[in-house]
């Protein structure tokens, strides 16, 4: 009995004779074949471009690193110096150093038993004034030229090292000699009792308390950089400020026995009688 191929044109039209062939599995299976057989190919050309993918890349991707290598290489042509020009002083010449002198030698102490001391006289202070003391006796040149070995540049000098920088600020608790208003501190609240003008809104806000400020004595004695470190507001850190600043010159910090900066701190008492 031969194989029945129940997909071939012939048998289709028997199943669905007599029926509605607009029906859509007549033409899905009248179509079968080819769309079976279109699938296929597409199917395969989409696994080998997929599969031979990589290996397309890899080859265009070193023939681009090729090329960059290629103009990497290039030869750059590199304008030779310019002439030297003949009014340039030459550099100066390398001192020679300096001469050897006359070395003695100086045994180093070891500490040994009385029968192991060899008699090895040290050098005389005649010899030592003419010499310098070392490990072994050496012979100088007397006929070098005398060279003195000193420092060269534009290096700091010592003076500049040990220099006090005069604009620094000390602190009034670490200062040999602190700031002091003439008279003393009773003179200087006598002064601000005197100078300050209770501020009409802290009246009327009944505003009472201390208003703490901070300021620099220069070394004239003059005031400045007065800052209020707490205040009371309602014109309180204002009017303290301004007797600060009209207050007389203080007799100025001594450090080392010379007049410097020093920061200060005070406060301001307000009160209503």
């Amino acid at each position: 009995m031969s194989k029945l191929d129940i997909l071939r044109r012939e048998w289709i039209d028997v199943v669905f004779a007599e029926k509605n062939k607009n029906y859509g599995a007549y033409q899905l299976r009248k179509t079968n074949g080819t769309n079976t057989t279109r699938a296929l190919i597409i199917g395969s050309l989409v696994f080998l471009a997929l599969f031979f993918a990589p290996k397309i890349y890899g080859l265009i991707k070193g023939s681009l690193e090729e090329d960059q290598k290629v103009e990497k290489a290039k030869e750059v042509i590199i304008a030779p110096p310019p002439p030297v020009n003949p009014e340039t002083p030459p550099p100066p010449p390398v001192e020679p150093p300096p001469p050897k002198v006359d070395q003695v030698k100086m045994p180093p102490p070891i500490v040994k038993p009385d029968e192991q001391v060899r008699d090895e006289e040290p050098p005389t202070v005649e010899k030592l004034k003419e010499a310098d003391p070392g490990q072994r006796d050496i012979k100088g040149d007397p006929t070098a030229d005398i060279v003195i070995a000193a420092p060269v540049g534009e290096g700091p000098k010592r003076e500049a090292a040990v220099a006090v920088d005069d604009n620094q600020v000390y602190d009034f608790v670490s200062i040999e000699k602190q700031p002091e208003f003439p008279g003393g501190l009773p003179k200087f609240y006598k002064y601000l009792g005197n100078a300050i003008k209770y501020p009409p809104m802290a009246q009327e806000n009944n505003v009472q308390g201390k208003v703490f400020l901070s300021f620099v004595v220069e070394k004239d004695g003059k005031l400045t950089d007065i800052t209020v470190t707490r205040g009371l507001g309602s014109g309180t850190d204002e009017e303290a400020i301004r007797v600060l600043k009209a207050s007389p010159r203080w007799n100025p910090g001594i450090q080392n026995g010379k007049p410097v900066r020093v920061k200060y701190n005070i406060n301001v008492n307000f009160t209503l009688n």
